[in-house]
């Protein structure tokens, strides 16, 4: 491979390789960029000069990015971050910041606390755009290899670069269509029912799954659905029933009646984990505060 003229590179560049990368699309990229296509090829054509070699390969109608070409973003993120820490570092102002945060989140966080976080973020900083993953059941690369910025999860992937801070805490409930049937009045009600839940891949279930199958209390699933959002379609015109957090009432599950589980269950915390290396970042500290302030307006007591 020939050496690569690193004074040709410009953070530009580096923002385009990473946008490349990660939508697999030169249409995608100069959406998410605000250019032109032919901007974006052009861009890509200035990087193959500079690295000497082919970074995307056509695929169907798409392009797929080369292991260089992987690499090289991996190292561009970082480079990026250590750019935006710099600009800022004479003293942060929101209104001038142009970036897109990355979260991974799940149904009930992403519907409950991203659109007023978007709204309060962008009501500060303009430039500021959000592109949401799915957590599922999180593990730390999500955060060492930079796929995300941020986590906000009831589960958060151990390790000692890692650092978290509970948001709030939710309660379970029981989910029902009460036009199928009644509420579960006792354990029993509640063993004898068909129920369905949630299964993360690769095969994780919820926490309170777990900690009832723990309990030695064996229920019949009638199905598994891959995230809380579609548990309200499986209960609609059912007698089934789903054990989920209360606060997907407020979302994916409004309209369906709800009841206590008639058994003492744990707690559900939540928790926003981010990566030792943004600790003292004063953008991501910002993130960090408006998702605080975010939650404080939208659960304003304890759940």
């Amino acid at each position: 491979m020939n050496k690569i003229d690193w004074l040709s590179l410009d953070a530009r560049l580096l923002q385009l390789l990473v946008t490349v990368v990660d939508t697999g699309s030169v249409t995608g990229a100069a959406q998410r960029l605000g250019l032109t296509q032919s901007a974006v090829s052009h861009g890509l054509d200035r990087l193959r000069a500079i690295v000497g070699q082919a970074l995307f390969v056509k695929s169907g109608r798409g392009i797929v990015a080369t292991a260089q070409a992987e690499l090289l973003a991996r190292r561009a993120r970082s480079l990026l971050d250590e750019l935006q820490a710099f600009s800022v570092a004479a003293g942060f102002e929101p209104a001038r910041l142009h970036t897109c945060f990355t979260l991974a989140a799940n149904d009930l966080q992403r519907d409950l606390l991203l659109p007023p976080l978007l709204r309060r973020l962008r009501a500060q900083a303009p430039g500021v755009s959000l592109r949401v993953i799915k957590s599922g059941a999180p593990g730390p690369a999500l955060l060492r290899d930079e796929l995300c910025q941020l986590i906000i999860t009831p589960r958060p992937p151990e390790g000692s670069d890692l650092l978290q801070k509970r948001l709030f805490e939710d309660r379970y409930a029981v989910f029902y269509d009460a036009a199928q049937r009644a509420a579960p009045l006792s354990r029993a009600d509640y063993l004898a029912a068909d129920h369905v839940s949630v299964l993360y891949e690769p095969r994780r279930q919820l926490d309170i799954d777990q900690w009832l199958t723990g309990q030695g209390l064996a229920r019949r699933f009638v199905a598994h659905v891959p995230g809380m959002a579609a548990l309200g379609a499986m209960l609609r015109g059912s007698d089934w029933l789903a054990t989920a957090p209360s606060l997907l009432a407020r979302h994916s599950l409004h309209g369906l009646a709800q009841a206590p589980v008639p058994l003492a269950t744990p707690p559900m915390p939540m928790y926003q984990v981010w990566h030792l290396r943004h600790q003292g970042d004063p953008v991501h500290q910002w993130l960090r505060e408006v998702l605080a302030q975010v939650v404080a307006e939208v659960l304003p007591s304890p759940t």
